[in-house]
């Protein structure tokens, strides 16, 4: 008999505290708890991971060598466990050649319907080709009404110069008598003098009949002659009336195109058959911008308004400038952007032919030599070209943008694949459509009998993947939509849609909060996929703060009481509607109401002052203005794709980190951008990792270990022992363990197996050697200091206030419980948001920053909420700006400002929909965000 539960014994992952639990199989289980409170360690490190081992473990030691084997959990059993799969928030690929179609599969799909029942049309005259059979053409020509004269043609050249007294002799020489030469019948034998300035087209005539019953064999053979001397293809004309042309193969005989046969790897941009091969299917090559060459064009070419020259420095150098200007008669400390057009484009493009007599001093005396002058731009792209390394191939591409191919327009298929179309779509067209676009289309999409049974079974599968993408919020994502440019959210879900795709039973699914990034509308389309997932026949377990989620679930775990060694407990597991009676749990009292985030007392007014973008028309935005007030908290709401990134991070960060910083960064389209005067800087603290090696922490982050280590310089030991603050640093010789070069772990290379790392045996995994650790401070050594979590670190440092305060920040934002010295690569995307906000509260106050954050509340529990509320309040109460990008209800309900965009995602959204505060936006009735918000005011 089959299990019912899963049944943990002695769980003591990472910080949890030899559990043991039980949960129902075949359920929908919701794990929640405070950030830290080991809500990832029960669900991934240790329920996942020993699904995970076992099933990879069951497999041969060929087979493993290509998986990952997991680590064996810290735990003493575990009963009930299915292979399990866990669907995590990552970005899917990098890979430029990744796509939303790409990895659905349904572009695979696609690929197969068009070689299938595509229709070629010749792209030089954009008329329809088929490919057809001697029979075919025979029964086309039998259809021809009876009494009918028609002549058989066999296309020698079609407009082409010169005199073909070869291809008419060669004629007479196969018997042919007659030919139509320039649409005139001629005899072979008369003398035939064609002008070679000239176009011509010459066919042979095959064949003369008078259309009649039973002459199927006679047809047959003409039709045989003609297409063999015809290289595949025959005109028939019908006297007095139209002629056809019919082909064996795709082939225009009117433009004398062939066209390859249609298979799916014609219509793949990751196949050479299919590809451009101009950027080799990628629909872009990068080039040189003028605009990031010359990022700021009020400064001169003397304070270095050539970005790329700037550093240069040497006398031949400023000589050469010093030619220039002279012979294109410029000031060299004029503002480049006040030289006349002509002279900017020779500094950035070159002189053309257009000679210059340069001089160089040698031994006091001047030497002259004749030579053009290249421009920045070209030099540049020398330099690219032919250098061999690669950190100068990283500095040149600063300077560098994607720019569509001009070849294939960014469609990235060659121009044959791009002529096949169905329903007057061809693949790139259809493509560009968005998911929900899509699906309509695929519903109405009308095919002939013959079509139908070809394709029925590949457009069910099409419409059905549309509908589970559908149906988790994703119907704005367009099917060209490189994989690189989403988020952890959206991948998440389209993993998601992909399982429920596959239709697998008994397997147990690990998912990582699914309702990031998604707006209060599709969190019911959400849970119903969640809930489908379930009714399958699967175990579905989720690590989740999103309260609809929690209400829904079959079973929920809260962890806590509180985060890191004070967490790792279970406060309650059981039913929803149990939890709500729970006076241990904390996530019950906040959806019980006892415990709730308390509104304002009141808005914020702001300092009076905007920043203003008129016109801001990238992505789907349409002609956008908008004005976010300046000391104010404001918040970006809509659904999924209605453009809120794109507005905040594309336009409004990346024009102001141009102005402040001169980002190479391009904004997106706007018009202008106006108050900017009123600000001294921004910051976008977002959720990309704050180092990518395992020597980043949040200590060496944050600021916090440069004072430690000068603190430890300092003890009367260290000083007797001249050790400076570098010797308690792990990153350079001297101090830090040379066995495994500071990182406290070795790699071990296995063969069938992925790398393992083991903890040093020499310094067993301190990172620092014998002598660094025989420094104490109050009784601890530097290894020590970094295994503390931010709040025992911050009561030993109490006495230090230059240390304390910078971890009294690190607290500030809820992060008390980590570790000083934890790998930056295992912090979870929220955290390391948290630990860049950390950094900003450390520093002194302007009063005139603007804060960008893009949702902040990402992997936050009610109460984790309410302390980044006070954190921000604080930065806003400074005078600062903070403008947050959200979906959770219990922030917008706390904004100064709200800017909804919509109505929908996609072409429907990238409209201000609603602008106020939150009691104003509630009451616009076309606004999502003002719906749900008014159950929260």
């Amino acid at each position: 008999m089959a299990l019912e539960h899963i049944t943990i014994k002695g769980a003591r992952e990472h910080n949890l505290k030899n559990l043991n639990l039980t949960l129902p199989r075949e359920k929908l289980v919701v794990i929640t708890g405070l950030s830290g409170s080991g809500k990832s360690s029960l669900a991934f490190d240790t329920i996942y991971a020993e699904g995970q081992r076992r099933y990879v473990e069951s497999l041969s030691a060929y087979a493993r060598q290509f998986l990952q084997l997991m680590e064996k959990p810290d735990v003493d059993s575990i009963d009930g466990l299915s292979p399990a799969i866990s669907i995590e928030q990552k970005t899917s690929s990098r890979n430029p050649r990744s796509t939303v179609g790409t990895v659905t599969e349904i572009y695979d799909y696609l690929r197969l319907l068009y070689a299938r029942i595509g229709k070629v049309f010749c792209y030089g005259c954009e008329r329809q080709i088929s490919s057809q059979t001697v029979q075919h053409i025979v029964d086309q020509v039998q259809a021809i009404p009876i009494g009918k004269k028609i002549i058989i043609l066999s296309p020698v050249a079609r407009n082409k110069k010169g005199e073909f007294k070869k291809e008419i002799l060669d004629m007479k020489r196969k018997g042919f008598v007659r030919a139509r030469i320039n649409g005139e019948i001629r005899s072979l034998d008369e003398e035939i003098v064609l002008n070679k300035k000239f176009k011509h087209t010459l066919e042979v005539v095959v064949d003369r009949l008078v259309i009649k019953e039973n002459m199927g064999k006679r047809l047959a053979d003409s039709v045989e002659t003609a297409l063999n001397h015809g290289e595949g293809s025959l005109v028939v004309a019908i006297l007095e009336d139209e002629e056809l042309l019919f082909s064996e193969k795709f082939a225009c005989s009117y433009c004398n195109i062939s066209y390859p046969e249609l298979e799916p790897r014609l219509f793949s941009f990751n196949n050479p058959q299919g590809a451009c091969a101009k950027c080799d299917g990628l629909g872009i090559k990068m080039v040189i911008d003028p605009e990031l060459v010359v990022p700021d064009p009020r400064l001169s070419i003397r304070e270095g308004a050539l970005k790329p020259w700037e550093k240069r420095s040497s006398i031949y150098f400023h000589q050469m400038l010093d030619t220039i200007s002279t012979h294109f008669k410029f000031k060299l400390n004029a503002p480049f952007e006040k030289l006349t057009k002509k002279t900017r484009d020779i500094l950035l493009f070159g002189s053309g032919d257009e000679t210059i007599k340069y001089y160089f001093e040698k031994d006091g005396k001047k030497q002259f030599y004749s030579d053009t002058f290249d421009g920045v731009i070209p030099d540049l792209e020398r330099r690219y070209r032919e250098t061999d390394s690669n950190s100068s191939r990283d500095e040149i591409a600063r300077y560098m943008r994607p720019l569509s191919c001009q070849t294939c327009k960014g469609e990235r298929l060659r121009k044959e694949a791009v002529s096949v179309k169905i329903a007057d779509l061809n693949i790139v067209e259809l493509t560009a459509f968005s998911i929900g676009h899509a699906y309509e289309y695929f519903q109405d999409l009308k095919l002939s009998r013959q079509e139908n049974n070809i394709a029925r079974r590949i457009v069910k599968e099409i419409k059905e993947r549309l509908g589970f993408l559908t149906n988790v919020g994703l119907e704005y994502l367009s099917l060209d939509r490189s994989s690189a440019t989403l988020s952890g959210g959206e991948s998440q879900r389209i993993r998601l849609a992909t399982q429920i795709g596959s239709s697998l039973m008994g397997v147990l699914y690990v998912l990582d909060e699914p309702s990031i990034g998604l707006h209060q509308r599709d969190n019911d389309r959400l849970l119903n996929t969640l809930l489908r997932l379930r009714d399958l026949g699967n175990t579905v377990i989720v690590v989740e703060h999103d309260e609809a989620t929690i209400r829904s679930a079959d079973y929920v775990v809260d962890l806590g009481p509180g985060a890191g060694v004070h967490g790792g407990e279970i406060t309650f597991s059981g039913t929803p509607k149990a939890m709500l009676k729970s006076k241990d749990s904390l996530t019950g009292q906040y959806l019980s109401g006892k415990k709730k985030i308390p509104l304002p007392q009141k808005r914020r007014q702001g300092n009076g002052k905007t920043i203003e973008i008129h016109g801001a028309q990238e992505n789907n935005l349409k002609e956008v203005t908008v004005k976010f007030p300046l000391g104010c908290f404001v918040c970006v709401t809509g659904v999924s794709g209605s453009g809120k990134s794109t507005l905040t991070i594309d336009i409004l960060y990346k024009a102001l980190a141009r102005h402040f910083w001169n980002s190479m960064d391009k904004p997106g389209e706007f018009k202008k951008i106006q108050g900017i005067q009123w600000l001294d800087k921004v910051i976008d603290i977002d959720q990309s990792p704050i180092g990518r090696t395992p020597r980043s922490n949040p200590a060496t982050y944050t600021g916090v270990f440069t004072l430690v280590r000068e603190l430890f310089s300092q003890v009367p030991e260290s000083r007797a022992r001249g050790y400076k603050p570098g010797r308690f640093s792990f990153n350079v010789k001297g101090g830090r363990c040379e066995a495994c070069q500071g990182d406290g772990v070795i790699k071990v290379e296995m063969h069938f197996l992925p790398d393992v790392f083991v903890t040093c045996e020499v310094c067993q995994g301190k990172r620092f050697n014998r002598e660094t650790l025989e420094i104490h401070y109050k009784g601890k050594t530097i290894a020590d200091v970094l295994d503390m979590t931010a709040e025992e670190a911050k009561e030993f440092f109490t006495n230090i206030p230059s240390i304390k305060s910078k971890l009294q920040t690190i607290t500030d934002v809820g992060l008390d419980y980590i570790h000083l010295g934890q790998q930056a690569t295992t912090l979870s995307g929220g955290e390391a948001q948290r630990v860049k906000l950390s950094k900003e509260l450390s520093k002194r106050s302007t009063g005139r920053t603007l804060y960008i954050l893009d949702e902040p509340t990402t992997g936050l529990h009610f109460a984790d909420i309410e302390h980044l509320l006070k954190v921000l309040a604080k930065l806003v109460d400074s005078g600062n700006t903070v403008v947050i990008i959200e979906h959770n209800m219990e922030v917008i309900k706390m904004a100064d400002h709200i800017i909804d965009l919509g109505p929908e995602g996609g072409d429907g959204g990238g409209q201000v929909l609603a602008e106020g505060t939150p009691e104003q936006v509630a009451k616009v009735k076309a606004s999502y965000t003002g719906k749900y918000l008014k159950e929260y005011l």
